[in-house]
């Protein structure tokens, strides 16, 4: 992971510029740099991945034009090879210094080209201008907002922002900015033409494209390792990549100390696909603690994602302070593209591709905001193999009939993808499907809503709830979580469109929390 950070005119003073840009320091502790382009500042703050040489340090510059990219460029070997042909050289061997000569050669058409996880910045020294753009999932986070004299400004951060712009907002996904507006060069949602292809064409195209999507996420020059809850998702991540990897993978598993349900799921994973595996735990007085600071990194009050991201941030904190892994590979993704427990109760085939058209729109403020926030605050990189943009597109395409849970079981296309070929055992590739937030442990949502209790009178709670007239609170817990944004992040509540909830409006769904506990399918593996 690495930070970036642009503001671009003139005007801002370097220390205001400094001050929020250090905000983010631990995205990229092995080096950093603020430019003067003559019409603005460009700040890099580098984790090193690939290219780990000074030659690979940011910005890059050619004939007077900058970039500074927090990304990762899939394949890149074989767009720089063309752009050696057409007389380009390169000093490093980092991905993104193909970036401006691909920018010379085809201007803002080069974004859609990208295999990637990227948000940049780009200073074009010929007109004068700035550009910014964002990949079609939002995996890497980009922020805006313009200062009292109108000047935008671009960070990897919300926190890079605040006294510096009033107002703070998301830069969105599949987006460029340019010439003071947004366009959109990329809609990963929507879906040009049905896929009808048969059930087990079906499944055969979604384990290929995944085990690409995994296998080109191994590529890089610093140490890979990858978080194993023992749930479908990233136990499929670690076979495919155990099965790819020459030495046995390094995974890593958290839960509570008092009932950590799937720990014994992860290491029956891990035993099977021969990892080197490492359990962390959890007590209850650790979640409290890392309460203030996990919403702090974060920037958001939603419920979900503060729940799960506490045990992600701990064991990624671990990690951090025990290895030297720098790159994380996660599972986040498949419950937008396959479902959650929730769409089981869809009412048809056009409600739940709805849904998950929604919810992958959205990601970038809940599940892919949190991976990576907990991951790279501890200096580490997140890879989203279930994001990969062929495999996303393939599975949105997917005629969305084959995708309700007729089946009855959730995710079924995914389970049999993979059956019968050796990547998991039986008893973890169809087992039902217990949320994170709870598998870490039930008591820890036990204990973070007995800790809201604690803090508020019902007179409090009643009056707490009030004051906040943009999406209110309405538990004592979302009214803590709340009260806690506020204190980091004032004013800034727009930051997040709403709490991540099920459909309300279907049968079955309309709950008054997240987790999938409250509802009536929730699997005998999440007792």
């Amino acid at each position: 992971m690495c930070s970036i950070m642009g503001y671009c005119g003139s005007g801002v003073a370097l220390a205001d510029f400094k001050e929020g840009f250090d905000r983010t320091i631990s995205r990229g502790p092995d080096d950093s740099r603020i430019i003067d382009t003559g019409r603005g500042l460009l700040g890099f703050h580098r984790l090193a991945i690939m290219g780990l040489h000074p030659e690979g340090m940011q910005p890059f510059e050619l004939d007077g034009n900058y970039v500074v990219c927090n990304g990762e460029l899939y394949g890149f070997e074989k767009q720089r090879k063309e752009l050696i042909a057409k007389g380009y050289t390169f000093q490093s061997d980092s991905d993104c210094e193909i970036l401006l000569p691909l920018y010379r050669e085809y201007g803002t058409d080069m974004f859609s080209m990208l295999d990637a996880e990227f948000a940049c910045i780009l200073y074009d020294g010929k007109t004068g201008e700035y550009i910014a753009a964002r990949d079609p999932i939002g995996i890497r986070p980009l922020y805006y907002g313009y200062d009292e004299s109108g000047v935008i400004l671009f960070a990897s951060e919300a926190k890079n922002l605040v006294g510096l712009t009033n107002e703070i907002k998301p830069f969105p996904p599949g987006c460029y900015y340019k010439d003071g507006g947004f366009i959109r060069y990329s809609d990963i949602a929507a879906v040009d033409a049905v896929c009808y292809d048969d059930l087990e064409t079906v499944c055969k195209n979604i384990r290929e494209k995944l085990i690409a999507g995994v296998e080109k996420r191994l590529v890089a020059d610093a140490k890979v390792g990858f978080l194993l809850s023992g749930g479908l998702d990233s136990s499929l991540v670690c076979a495919i990549a155990a099965k790819a990897s020459k030495e046995p993978i390094k995974t890593f598993a958290i839960g509570m100390s008092e009932d950590a349900i799937d720990l014994k799921y992860a290491r029956q994973v891990a035993d099977f696909i021969g990892s080197d595996h490492t359990e962390v735990y959890m007590t209850p007085d650790d979640v409290i603690a890392a309460l203030d600071d996990v919403i702090a990194l974060l920037g958001t009050f939603d419920i979900t994602t503060i729940r799960a991201s506490i045990g992600m941030y701990l064991v990624c904190k671990a990690i951090h302070e025990q290895t030297d892994i720098r790159v994380l590979l996660t599972g986040e993704i498949s419950d937008e593209l396959f479902g959650y427990k929730y769409t089981d109760f869809a009412p048809s085939a056009e409600a739940f591709q709805a849904e998950a058209q929604k919810r992958l729109r959205e990601l970038h403020v809940y599940d892919v905001l949190r991976a990576d926030r907990c991951i790279s605050v501890n200096s580490l990189e997140a890879r989203v193999p279930f994001g990969d943009l062929d495999f996303v597109k393939y599975v949105m395409a997917i005629d969305p009939e084959k995708k309700l849970n007729t089946y009855h079981m959730g995710k079924y296309l995914l389970r049999h993808a993979f059956e019968g070929l050796g990547y998991l055992p039986d008893s973890i590739l169809w087992r039902q499907k217990a949320a994170f937030s709870d598998a870490v442990g039930h008591s820890m949502v036990d204990d973070l809503k007995a800790y809201a209790e604690q803090q508020y009178t019902d007179e409090a709670f009643e009056a707490g709830c009030k004051a906040y007239r943009y999406v209110p609170p309405f538990t004592k817990e979302s009214l803590l979580y709340r009260d806690i944004f506020e204190k980091h992040y004032p004013g800034q509540a727009a930051m997040i469109p709403d709490f991540w909830m099920p459909n309300k409006s279907w049968e079955g769904c309309d709950v008054n929390d997240p987790s999938a506990r409250v509802l009536s399918n929730y699997g005998a593996s999440g007792e």
